[in-house]
């Protein structure tokens, strides 16, 4: 029905909410061992963000009904390179939500009586969240959809108490001193933390997928998702240069909790706990909200034969949940492997391996709009929009260092030949 339709406005929060998360929450901390001068890769990653996300809106428009990257990959591409944007973006998913799960846990540990220092309660706590999410989701979709709503109210109404209030404890000194401390050049910083910054805009495609709840999704996705990308580059511009004009660059690079820092600058010690209870809170939800998308993108990948039938087998309350038991796992794992002394070293990690995963499928999306299908010829509209989100991709592929490269190279060959080996010739499509 019409009146269950929503309109461009609460469309555009949706995506931008999709993207204000973790990211928000621990990347000053990571960029803090670049300095200040990572407020223009801010401003250049929105650009790219936007780009893409131009890609999407067109995308949406030519398939109202999307669902995965396989429903405009396979009629253009063919079933490889469709299998290949489809599991490289669920394997993004769940190795992206260990970062949530670093960024939660960070702040988390800042209320309780633990020593957020000692890597084994690093590990301990971040894998207790990963489970807590986990049996959150074999509820069904919508208790996670309802806890992840009231996540996002609690979560950052304090923080943006932060950045309204913020500027009257803003010292250009600070911000100056912190300008560049990598020893690095100005050129070579902003470009080598575009791939970093752009973990904070993993989402943007959200936009598509919320064509068939808006009123005129001609009009209203690409709004959305523009206007989306455009909130959430405002805040993180605002943002990263609030934090680093008020704690020097070494001490937001060792805090796992760096808007706590900045909370006690302003208000005092009670608002830090505050701060910290709220984006423990939100980093939370959104690590709730990406097990129920991982979980759902992986039984639409079995189901399009893609993955193992096991990812499809949904329980009586709606849930993936032997595929949900499969990740939480493998996330386990993952948090194992990553495991560093530093907070903002092992969500560094994490995010440059995820980065160049969900690039390498958006970069599909692009290709996708050059080539159009048989019976839809791309349009001028369509190749430019294309082009500019090939070329987003490759600007941030050239961001990231030669062995994430080669990493993602490896895992797309060794994909690929499992997939001709073992991948199932008829599958069966929900």
């Amino acid at each position: 029905m019409e009146t269950r339709k929503i309109g461009p406005v609460l469309a555009t929060f949706v995506v931008a909410n999709n993207m204000i998360g973790s990211g928000f929450f621990l990347l000053p901390a990571s960029l803090a061992t670049s300095g200040g001068v990572t407020v223009f890769s801010w401003v250049i990653g929105t650009l790219l963000a936007l780009m893409l996300g131009g890609a999407f809106a067109r995308l949406a428009r030519d398939y109202p009904d999307l669902q995965s990257a396989d429903d405009y990959v396979r009629p253009s591409l063919g079933r490889d390179a469709s299998f290949l944007a489809t599991s490289l973006y669920w394997a993004s998913s769940w190795i992206g939500n260990n970062a949530i799960a670093v960024a939660a846990f960070g702040y988390l540990v800042t209320l309780l009586p633990l020593d957020g220092g000692n890597p084994t309660v690093q590990l301990a706590g971040q894998i207790a969240l990963i489970w807590l999410m986990f049996l959150v989701n074999l509820l069904g979709p919508k208790p996670v959809a309802k806890f992840q709503s009231l996540c996002v109210v609690l979560g950052l109404a304090p923080v943006a108490m932060v950045l309204l209030f913020g500027w009257g404890h803003f010292d250009g000194a600070i911000y100056d001193a912190s300008w560049n401390v990598s020893g690095e050049s100005d050129a070579a910083v902003v470009f080598g933390s575009l791939g970093a910054i752009f973990w904070a805009f993993v989402g943007l495609e959200t936009g598509a997928m919320v064509a068939g709840v808006v009123r005129d999704p001609d009009r209203d996705v690409p709004i959305a998702t523009l206007g989306g990308v455009l909130i959430a580059g405002v805040v993180y511009v605002v943002s990263s240069v609030l934090v680093m004009g008020i704690i020097p660059a070494d001490e937001l690079a060792a805090s796992s909790a760096p808007f706590v820092l900045v909370a006690a600058e302003i208000f005092g010690p009670w608002a830090a706990i505050a701060i910290a209870a709220a984006a423990a809170l939100k980093a939370t939800g959104t690590l709730g909200g990406w097990m129920l998308v991982t979980g759902e993108t992986g039984a639409r990948a079995a189901q399009h034969g893609y993955l193992p039938r096991v990812f499809g087998r949904f329980n009586s309350r709606g849930a993936a949940a032997w595929g949900l038991l499969i990740i939480a796992s493998a996330m386990s794992l993952i948090a194992f492997l990553t495991l560093s002394p530093n907070v903002s070293e092992q969500f560094g990690l994490i995010i440059g391996v995820v980065v160049n995963l969900v690039v390498l499928a958006y970069a599909a999306a692009g290709l996708s709009l050059v080539v159009g299908t048989r019976t839809r010829r791309p349009t001028n509209s369509d190749r430019v929009l294309g082009i500019g989100a090939l070329v987003a991709c490759a600007l941030l592929l050239a961001s990231t260092s030669a062995t994430m490269l080669l990493g993602a190279a490896v895992a797309m060959v060794v994909a690929l030949v499992l997939f001709r080996l073992f991948g199932r010739r008829a599958p069966a499509v929900a």
